[in-house]
């Protein structure tokens, strides 16, 4: 039986280790971030190795990386966010959680994708994921998916998981009016399914289950090609939108020099590369891609009058698909 003294030396050893653990935490930066999850590893190894700081990741869907975000409102961990919808960190401006900085490296981003606040880490784009082993026609506009062959064969993401989803929601009524509208009773009554986020949507359609996505995020689908499955990514010839990542500090950092260095690096050649190996447009134009850019596909007008269009329109196809 060990000793009362071997026993206190004991406890005194799992506090002092504890701590040191605990410190550890404390000087490491932390950053919140959507996927994908090799992305994120990637680019914490690299800008430890570059420059000896530990990364925290915790990564996650865009609304869990929020929902967590806001549960520690009253303890802050989280020094830099990268989300996967623009408008996450619109919000987060206006409710001024973020530290303004402009890193000397996003001088080759386009304005669009950067504000004195966020500047986007990567770009995806919206389209339809076809499984070319369905033995459906291959669609060329997003009207193509009602037509008879491909009833009840559609699946997309809800929008109120996927703000990308809902960014090419508006994008269509921006340009079509209620003929956009028209377009989903259309997609609804051919038997068109929402299906949780992104993945869920397009699991059924690599699977074979299902032969299409309406408004799938394309980055994902071409890493599945690239690792031999029998689907496609296609642009419809009317018109799509893309999806800026945006990166940002939060006000709330205790490592605010870490994090500027940070998104220093996820913006520098190394970083950048990383991003275009994980199927994204890079934010940096000087960098070569592997997929088409948002200079190559047909956009769509996503000008809109704030989060209240967000929220109607939300609303509207939640309606309309039993939400």
């Amino acid at each position: 039986m060990p000793s009362l003294k071997s026993v206190k030396t004991g406890a005194i050893s799992a506090m002092i280790l504890t701590s040191a653990i605990m410190i550890n935490d404390a000087q490491a930066l932390t950053v919140y971030t959507a996927g994908p999850g090799s992305l994120s590893k990637s680019l914490a190894a690299g800008f430890e190795k570059q420059t000896g700081i530990k990364v925290n990741i915790f990564q996650a869907t865009t609304g869990k990386v929020m929902a967590r975000l806001e549960a520690e409102q009253a303890n802050p961990q989280a020094d830099v966010l990268i989300s996967a919808s623009w408008d996450t960190a619109e919000d987060l401006q206006q409710r001024g959680w973020l530290q303004p900085f402009e890193s000397a490296n996003a001088a080759k981003v386009p304005d669009q994708f950067k504000t004195a606040n966020y500047v986007a880490q990567g770009i995806s784009a919206l389209g339809i994921v076809w499984n070319t082993q369905s033995n459906t026609p291959e669609p060329k506009t997003w009207q193509d998916l009602t037509a008879p062959a491909f009833k009840d064969k559609v699946t997309t993401p809800d929008p109120a998981l996927s703000g990308a989803s809902l960014d090419l929601l508006i994008g269509l009524q921006n340009s079509e009016g209620e003929k956009a509208w028209q377009l989903f009773d259309q997609l609804k009554a051919n038997g068109m399914v929402m299906s949780g986020p992104n993945a869920q949507a397009v699991t059924p359609v690599l699977q074979g289950a299902k032969a299409a996505v309406f408004g799938a995020v394309d980055y994902v689908t071409y890493n599945n090609i690239a690792q031999g499955e029998s689907v496609k990514v296609i642009f419809p010839e009317n018109g799509t939108v893309v999806a800026p990542r945006p990166m940002m500090i939060l006000k709330s950092s205790q490592h605010a020099d870490d994090a500027k260095k940070f998104v220093d690096y996820v913006l520098s050649d190394e970083g950048q590369e990383q991003v275009a190996k994980a199927w994204l447009m890079p934010a940096r134009t000087d960098i070569k891609a592997q997929r088409p850019l948002f200079t190559e596909i047909k956009l769509l007008p996503t000008n809109q009058d704030g989060s209240s269009e967000r929220s109607a329109v939300l609303k509207r196809f939640g309606a309309l698909f039993g939400q």
